[in-house]
């Protein structure tokens, strides 16, 4: 039917076969003629296989991840694992080998990759650190970024088009460029050329001004009054005030309005959904409507206070009145209510006659009490008041202890007695009782009324604890009432406190009160703490100090006495009492005190030195020189030694000097100060090698002492010998290891000899070395050049946020780029977290004699004189030089400041 079947058909294609290439056609190949990338493991075909002809060039038997290839289907034996695991072990060893030569190209390239194309965050690095210095106002004061690319867009050269004009369009504009030679109909019968008629201008300034008074007229309108409130001569001004609200706060109005709505439409007797619907009008301008809606509140709400106190601040004032009028009708017994009611009266009588109508409504509340008493200027009548007030709220502490400061003496006392009886667990009254006690006189009944209401209280069960009386002791020392603070501490100090804790707990206390400024407090528990602990020398000090900041002469000296009585070994007492009547000018006094100390602490070698700092500092030289030579025979320590070389030294008796120097060499061969003293002897006769001689033999016998490593170095480098400077450095850095002073000396050579690359690169080993050192981080800071130095003290911080070294660093580059006030309290900063460290002293008092006043200064040197400094680098070296000494803090501190050079 369909024809014979044509002998090719069912049969394979000859090789190289393209269907429809006789017509032109191109043969192509897709993915599911080739097939996936591997193929599932299937028997071998011999028939195909024979029929694919030579396959060894093929990618596939070259791959050796590919298994699929001429030996896919032969079993996988234990002899190929056994040779894949060698031939892995080989690629491994072989990348290992080549892993470290392969990492550092890696990093060469990417570190020319960088270098050439450096990420944006690289190159806004030190801006971005610069971000963390900027103000409030700075930041204030950044322009808002615009959109400039349209103005720096360069335009690309368009070849320019031309649209041919119509013809219409020609003879339009020659019509109406061109001269006309003839009249038209209308022309020719008025006989010329017809000209339009005058504007009446006065008609349209009639039509302006009244359309600009309807507009003035409907802005300043009260739709409640009909009034007008326009203000003539402000009018431009308040124009400038109306906030234009955005299209995206309209519409968040808008959608809050209908939530709103739907909230007190379906649940209208929800009070809160009233009041926020009355505050949404009212800040979107419209007071009528938020006063329509809380009118609506009230009438849905009048149970609900809150809705008629928002009413009464949407009205006026007269309307508010009438507004809680309504209110206490439905809300009687409201306190609220009543006390607005009363803040809306301007008279006083009219407030009166409010108070007493709210409380004979609600007789029990304390508030409307308070607040009628107050009113009353007669203390007579605010007692008749207060003594209804107790009748009817008898659990009020307050109203009683305000009737009992009306009353007199004994009618207080009667007055409290009740309200304890009232009210048995009010520790208030008992205060209260004992403070009446002391305002009269009664002293001795204050320590027995405070201990009986401590009694009292715990057998009723009012547990308070320590922490408490001590909060209510300071509150009495407030108000005056010392004697009253001094009670509560010796009645309630020691509760809770364990045996063996009470000292420690008592300190803490003392210098927790002192930090809130109640001294008389601290005063009170450390007076209990002597009692408890009268041989404890450490409680006797603590409380010199408080007398000696906060205390007079006499009371200072007082306790002295006493302590020195109970502690007759601690030194430090004696040496504290003769102290202040050295400082005070009372040397004798000094002197007596001192003797009564030989007698108890005979071989005290601070009690010696302290006599012979009291003779010399005042010229007696003999009777010092004669002190000092019973201390060698009496005690002969190394600093008696020491004292009496350098008063020799002081006095330039150099030859008398020399002999003590050799003999206590011979006695204290390691006590690296004698060697500094003989060296600096040597230095200021011009006898430089034969200092650097006994430079040299010092740091044999005290190799440990950084000080005399660097007076080598430093005398070295005045010889000339820097390099032998460096080495005796680097031997120092080697034995002393981890020392700061010994980096900085050798960043400093450097420096001095214009080595700036090798001076950084020693600061850099020196932070790894040190990294918490103030003096190295300071050295960097301001080795860098200036715009750079704000990124370095920011490290610096990090590294050692409370270092007063680094903190003034901080200051000193605020004070270079004028930052006055930010300097001042780096400077206050600096000083508040050591203020033993007097190069921060110097470094103020310096910047205040730039930039501050007399009374800053002042400040300044008050400060130090109270902290009286002994360390710091400039500080040490003004106050210990043989010229200075016996000067005062005072004279130090200004010398110091003279030597010291701010960086630029």
């Amino acid at each position: 039917m369909f024809g014979a079947v044509k002998d090719f058909m069912g049969k394979p294609a000859p090789p190289n076969y393209v269907a429809g290439l006789g017509r032109g056609a191109t043969g192509f190949t897709t993915r599911s003629d080739i097939g996936p990338a591997r193929e599932s493991v299937i028997e071998a075909d011999p028939l195909k296989d024979m029929s694919t002809g030579d396959d060894d060039d093929d990618e596939r038997f070259q791959d050796p991840d590919n298994e699929v290839g001429l030996f896919s289907t032969a079993p996988y034996e234990q002899d190929d694992e056994e040779a894949d695991r060698v031939w892995d072990m080989i690629d491994a060893k072989m990348d290992e080998r080549r892993r470290a030569r392969r990492e550092q190209r890696e990093r060469e390239e990417l570190a020319k990759y960088r270098k050439e194309r450096p990420k944006i965050s690289q190159q806004f690095a030190d801006l971005k650190r610069q971000l963390s210095t900027i103000d409030e106002s700075e930041w204030a004061a950044i322009p808002e970024v615009g959109d400039l690319v349209g103005k720096n867009r360069k335009r690309s050269k368009v070849p320019e088009r031309f649209t041919p004009m119509s013809d219409t369009m020609i003879a339009a504009a020659r019509d109406k460029l061109g001269y006309s030679q003839t009249l038209d109909a209308t022309e020719q019968q008025l006989g010329g050329i017809a000209t339009p008629d005058v504007l009446n201008f006065r008609e349209i300034g009639q039509a302006r001004d009244k359309v600009l008074g309807l507009k003035l007229d409907q802005v300043s309108s009260d739709s409640v009054s009909g009034k007008t409130t326009v203000d003539p001569k402000g009018y431009l001004t308040d124009l400038n005030s109306v906030v234009i609200k955005s299209d995206a706060e309209i519409g968040d109005i808008k959608k809050a309005r209908l939530l709103l709505n739907s909230v007190i439409t379906t649940n209208p007797k929800h009070a809160p959904g009233w009041i926020a619907a009355a505050r949404l009008e009212e800040v979107a301008g419209r007071p009528v409507h938020a006063r329509n809606i809380i009118a609506k509140g009230c009438e849905q709400c009048p149970k609900n206070e809150d809705v008629w106190l928002e009413a009464a601040r949407l009205n006026t004032s007269d309307n508010a009145k009438i507004i809680l009028a309504d209110a206490v009708r439905h809300l009687p017994q409201s306190v609220k209510i009543w006390l607005k009611a009363v803040s809306l009266e301007t008279e006083t009588k009219a407030k009166k006659k409010v108070l007493r109508r709210a409380l004979e409504f609600i007789p029990n509340s304390v508030k409307l009490w308070r607040a009628a008493v107050n009113m009353e200027e007669n203390p007579d009548d605010a007692k008749v008041l207060l003594s209804r007030a107790v009748e009817l709220v008898p659990l009020s502490v307050d109203l009683w202890l305000a009737l009992a400061r009306l009353e007199s003496y004994e009618n207080a006392q009667k007055v409290l007695n009740k309200a304890r009886a009232a009210i048995p667990t009010s520790h208030e009254i008992w205060i209260a009782a004992a403070r009446l006690q002391e305002e009269h006189g009664k002293l001795e009944m204050v320590d027995r009324i405070i201990a009986l209401g401590a009694k009292a209280l715990a057998q009723s069960g009012v547990v308070l604890d320590r922490e408490q009386w001590i909060e209510e002791a300071e509150r009495c020392e407030k108000n005056g009432s010392v004697v009253t603070c001094q009670a509560i501490i010796k009645a309630t100090i020691g509760m809770g406190v364990e045996e063996e804790d009470r000292k420690s707990t008592w300190m803490e206390d003392a210098e927790s009160c002192i930090s809130h400024g109640a001294i008389q407090t601290a005063r009170a528990i450390y007076a209990h703490a002597l009692k408890e602990f009268p041989g404890k020398a450490s409680i006797w000090q603590q409380a010199a100090y408080l007398e000696k900041s906060h205390g007079t002469p006499q009371s200072l000296e007082e306790l002295l006495q006493r302590a020195v009585k109970y502690c007759p070994q601690a030194e430090v007492l004696w040496l504290m009492g003769a102290k202040e009547k050295w400082m005070a000018g009372d040397v004798e006094s000094a002197r007596t005190i001192l003797e009564e100390a030989f007698r108890a602490n005979p071989n005290s070698e601070q009690i010696w030195l302290a006599a012979v700092k009291v003779e010399s500092e005042n010229d007696e030289y003999d009777r010092a020189r004669k002190l000092l030579e019973l201390a060698r025979k009496e005690s002969g320590t190394e600093r008696v030694w020491m004292k009496s070389v350098m008063l020799e030294r002081q006095m330039e008796n150099y030859e008398q000097c020399n002999i003590l120097l050799n003999e206590a060499l011979e006695k204290f061969p390691t006590f690296d100060k004698l060697w500094m003293i003989r060296g600096q002897l040597e230095e200021s006769q011009d006898n430089l090698p034969k200092a650097r001689e006994v430079y040299n033999q010092a740091v044999k016998n005290c190799p440990k002492s950084t000080t005399l490593w660097i007076l080598l170095a430093l005398l070295e480098e005045k010889l000339g010998m820097l390099t032998k400077a460096r080495a005796s450095l680097e031997k120092a850095r080697f034995i002393n290891p981890k020392n700061p002073d010994l980096w900085v000396q050798a960043i400093r050579i450097e420096k001095r000899n214009n080595n700036v690359s090798v001076a950084k690169s020693m600061a850099a080993k020196a932070l790894q070395e040190c990294p918490t050192s103030g003096l190295i981080w300071t050295e960097v800071i301001f080795m860098e050049a200036r715009p750079q130095r704000k990124a370095r003290s920011v490290d610096a911080l990090k590294k050692c946020e409370h270092d007063p070294i680094v903190v003034t660093a901080v200051a000193r580059l605020f004070w270079t780029d004028r930052k006055i006030e930010k300097a001042r309290n780096w400077f206050q900063k600096a000083i508040q977290i050591d203020p033993d460290q007097g190069d921060s002293f110097a470094w103020w008092y310096k910047f205040e004699l730039q930039h501050g006043t007399k009374e800053q200064q002042e400040i300044c040197v008050k400060r130090c004189i109270t902290a009286e400094p002994r360390h710091g680098e400039f500080w040490q070296a003004v106050a210990k030089d043989v010229k200075n000494i016996g000067k005062k803090t005072e004279d130090i501190l200004k010398l110091c400041a003279d030597k010291l050079e701010l960086v630029k």
